[in-house]
This record gives structure tokens, sequence and C-alpha cells, in this order.
């Protein structure tokens, strides 16, 4: 009859099972920050990471000449449009007003600036009017045809002159895009969006 074959002391026994057990743990908890770590938080707007960043060589409402990397240091919700605009420009505008809102402490890394696609109406005194009248810390800019064009086309916005009657209109890109401290472009926010998301959306580049 053969001898029973002695057993091991219990620690030797669990020891390696126990070393097993911490690296896999170890493993799993690296996995599962490695995954957190990839997630990114959902858009509701458009993400233009990667892409060109446009440029513009204006005025502002002071006289003072401006380019994007004037404001290099602060995030900037560029949007272009008309003072005449009946619908989508002043709902643009008040929504902005309500983004710095719900940004609360950080409403001061946001600078919003509105670029006039009709320059022929729109002069400086106009513009800086209506601007101000939404947000004394609103940037109005302008140029001449040429300036404004190039600007426009920077940021592939199209924008167009429509006769009515005997005035007109402008026909133009309802989007308002947001640029990063470090003068990336990031965003594209759509017209339908509520002011919410707009600041959900911003919080994800301020």
């Amino acid at each position: 009859m053969l001898s029973p074959i002695p057993s091991a002391p219990a620690g030797a026994a669990r020891a390696p099972d126990t070393r097993r057990r911490r690296l896999l743990l170890s493993a799993a908890g690296l996995m599962t920050l490695a995954a957190c770590g990839q997630e990114t938080p959902k858009l509701n707007g458009m993400d233009l990471s990667g892409m060109p960043t446009g440029d513009f060589q204006l005025r502002d409402t002071e006289g003072r000449e401006r380019r994007l990397a004037d404001y290099r240091g602060q995030a900037v919700l560029l949007f272009f449009g008309f003072t005449q605009c009946p619908d989508v420009c002043p709902t643009a505008l008040t929504r902005a007003t309500e983004i710095k809102r719900l940004l609360g402490a950080d409403a001061g890394k946001l600078r919003v600036l509105f670029i006039t696609v009709d320059p022929e109406r729109d002069t400086t005194e106009i513009l800086k009017a209506y601007t101000q009248a939404f947000d004394p810390e609103f940037v109005g800019l302008r140029g001449n045809a040429e300036q404004t064009r190039a600007a426009a086309q920077s940021f592939k916005v199209f924008y167009q002159k429509v006769t009515t009657g005997s005035s007109y209109t402008m026909d133009h890109t309802a989007l308002s895009y947001v640029i990063d401290a470090k003068g990336k472009l990031r965003l594209a926010l759509r017209h339908q969006q509520s002011a919410e998301e707009c600041a959900q959306d911003l919080r994800t580049v301020i």
C-alpha cells in the first residue's frame, strides 16, 4: 500500500495563488483605469479637432486691428452674422450670454467674437451698439469686403447677399465656432443646440 503523499504546509500552498490573485487584481485595476482614461465626453456639437484653424485680419469697434492670435490665452466663441439679421444672429448672441452665465466662474475664460458679413451697412458704431446690447464684453469685428471674404473663407463660412424688394438680406452659415486657449479650432456648435448643451461642450475646451 502506497503511503499518502505528504501535504505541503498550508502557507506554502497558498502563497503562489495569493500572489497570482494580487497580480490579476492589479492588472484588472490598470485595465479599468486605462479604459476610463480613453473615454471622451459626449459632444452635442461637431468635433473639429485636427481641422485647420482659420484666421482674420479685421478691426474691432475701437478701431484696433485684430487677428485671432490676439485672443490667445482665452477660449473663443466665434460667430459670423449681421446686425439686421431677423432671427439667427440675435438668437445666437442671446444664447452666448446664457452660456456665459452657465459657465459661472469659468465665464472669464471665454471671449465672444461677432464678425459681420455685411460691412456695407454694419458701420463701427452700429456694430458696437449691437454687440454691447447683448453683453458689453462681446467684441464686434468688421473689415472691407475683401477682408470679410477672406475671414469667412478661412473658416469655411458661407454668406451671400439676397435681394428683398428694394433692399437686401444676408444668407450665412449659422454655426458658432470654438477655438481653445492655444488657438486651435475645436468645435462647431449647431444653431439648434441649447445653451446648456453648448456650455457642456465648452467645458471640454476651457
